[in-house]
């Protein structure tokens, strides 16, 4: 059980870097724009729904999960269909919890980066 436990803390990286590089890296800009507009302007529920799944990272997360798991077969706890079920919500949670810390460093390094700039500015003026 407790090697069970290390693999989903390790499977839950690759799906928090996939979710969060396609849904909010520069690289993907220009496509996620393209989903976003789609997901605003399409006349079909069915369709916002399926390009709005590209911008938001908790949405997304739930899809590049279930390629993980199709690739990997892991399961926790049962070996069985059961084990898939909870395999997939706790690698999605534990996912999401990497991404928002992440973007808590990123928001902590953006206000560090502004402050040191604007002392920048006050000695070069000064």
């Amino acid at each position: 059980m407790e090697t069970h436990l290390y693999y989903l803390f390790i499977m839950a990286l690759p799906v928090a870097c996939i979710a969060w590089t396609v849904t909010k890296e520069e690289i993907f800009r220009e496509a996620r724009e393209f989903c976003v507009n789609r997901s605003k302007s399409c006349n079909q529920l069915l369709k916002r729904k399926f390009f709005y799944v590209f911008t938001c990272e908790y949405c997304f997360s739930h899809y590049v999960t279930l390629i993980l798991l199709f690739i990997t077969k892991f399961t926790l706890i049962y070996p069985d269909w059961r084990g898939y079920i909870i395999s997939f919500f706790s690698i999605v949670w534990i996912a999401n919890v990497y991404m928002s810390l992440y973007n808590i460093i990123r928001i902590d390094l953006k206000n560090e980066k502004i402050k040191a700039q604007k002392e920048e500015a006050t000695l070069k003026n000064d």
